[in-house]
């Protein structure tokens, strides 16, 4: 294996729920479901069905003339599992149909309608910069408008383009130089969006929470304020929801709150969409979809029907209103339990941000061995920006689960102080 990443001990070989176990069959409690990944838990059951049920040809089902869903029931990994997009198959355009759907019905995006399926987020996002771009280049012919926005503690991914919008010295300087034409503004700054976003500014891309940076929250004037200045120079607006949306926050998009005008022409999305299963997805309205022509963009495993059958179902489970009030109930429990560790270590909890199940403690010093010392005692938690703790578990995670790692938390600070 390619030393990409600094691994701790333990080997995981078995996954249910909250909790996933290593070799030695030592249990944890996973407070990070896979970054954002896991959002339905480890092998959800329904979900481990459809990846490994053998279903004979008679059950095979495929969208009739009247435009019925293939049934959520009907198994894929012995039916069909790739064929190419150079062809149809029932499960991709079932899919991008959800997706538009559900994210109508939610309220956000209110303009949604088609979908580019592909492999990760940092497909998603590449996808949207390349479409921004084209739209770039149709609006003013003269090649002038091709400029990027993105900005500091952003992470959208680690493809030459995605990397490029991620200004980040770690990531980018041993690969540089990165693609021309970006520029980096500062998170929440409203008033410098006029002079950043310009007349040759092609696209912007923003998370409405930074995940990776640290759980910063976009306030609503900054998103809206982008918005407004993104349709007066016509730049396309790009929501990279990839860890904070799919019901995250408590909502299906975490930009469902704000008005229309400040909606994106693009939202990208993976992690949670596959629940482990390698996916992602473009969403766009029209003002973009009818700019891409044949031959613009490609994938060659992207949209496959496995994965597609795979995330219809994750979708379906995601957008339920019930596993939303949940999650924003479940939020409350862990800001108690955060509240009560800043009164008990007011010297190391600085600042409890976030919305939904996607959380951070910010602390005054580095966070690893805390980290350390959960793993230690059966908890999982990662970090995020600069000292900062964070807490992305599965949205089915129980009010008592919750609790037991708040208790296993206690107990690793309570380990490190002097």
């Amino acid at each position: 294996m390619v030393a990409t990443y600094a691994r701790p001990p333990p080997v995981f070989v078995k996954g249910e729920g909250s909790y996933i176990w290593d070799i030695d069959n030592r249990k944890y409690l996973d407070f990070t479901a896979g970054i954002a990944v896991n959002a339905l838990g480890h092998c959800d059951p329904e979900f481990t069905n459809l990846l490994a049920q053998q279903v004979s040809h008679k059950h095979i089902l495929v969208c009739n003339l009247t435009r019925q869903c293939p049934d959520v029931r009907t198994g894929q990994a012995k039916t069909l599992v790739h064929a190419s997009n150079l062809y149809y198959n029932p499960w991709t355009g079932a899919l991008s149909k959800l997706l538009v759907e559900k994210t109508l019905e939610s309220g956000a995006m209110h303009d949604a309608t088609s979908v580019f399926i592909c492999n990760s987020g940092s497909e998603a996002n590449e996808a949207a910069i390349k479409f921004a771009r084209k739209v770039g280049k149709v609006v003013d012919p003269s090649g002038e408008k091709y400029e990027f926005v993105s900005f500091h503690n952003a992470f959208h991914g680690r493809t030459m383009g995605s990397l490029s919008a991620t200004p980040n010295p770690k990531y980018q300087k041993p690969f540089s130089p990165m693609v021309p034409g970006f520029h980096y503004g500062t998170y929440n700054d409203v008033a410098a969006i006029k002079d950043l976003v310009t007349d040759k500014t092609c696209g912007v891309i923003v998370e409405p929470i930074q995940g990776e940076g640290g759980v910063q929250v976009a306030t609503d004037e900054f998103l809206i304020a982008l918005a407004k200045r993104c349709r007066e120079v016509g730049a396309v607006l790009i929501y990279d929801e990839i860890q904070c949306g799919l019901s995250r926050t408590g909502s299906l998009w975490a930009h469902g709150r704000l008005p229309k005008e400040a909606h994106p022409d693009i939202l990208t999305t993976a992690k949670a969409l596959g629940n482990g299963f390698p996916i992602g997805a473009t969403i766009v309205n029209s003002h973009v979809a009818e700019k891409i022509k044949v031959g613009d963009h490609g994938t060659t495993f992207g949209g496959n029907p496995l994965a597609c059958r795979l995330a219809h179902y994750v979708v379906s489970r995601l957008a339920d209103p019930a596993l939303q009030q949940d999650v924003v109930a479940k939020n409350a429990v862990f800001v108690q339990g955060f509240k009560k560790l800043q009164a008990k270590y007011p010297d190391l909890v600085q600042e409890i941000r976030g919305r939904g199940l996607i959380l951070g403690l910010q602390l005054t010093e580095d966070p690893t061995p805390i980290v350390t010392a959960a793993r230690q005692r059966g908890l999982l938690v990662i970090t995020a920006g600069t000292n900062t703790l964070r807490f992305v578990p599965s949205l089915t995670i129980t009010d008592t689960e919750i609790q037991e790692g708040l208790d296993i938390l206690e107990k690793a600070i309570q380990s490190t102080r002097p």
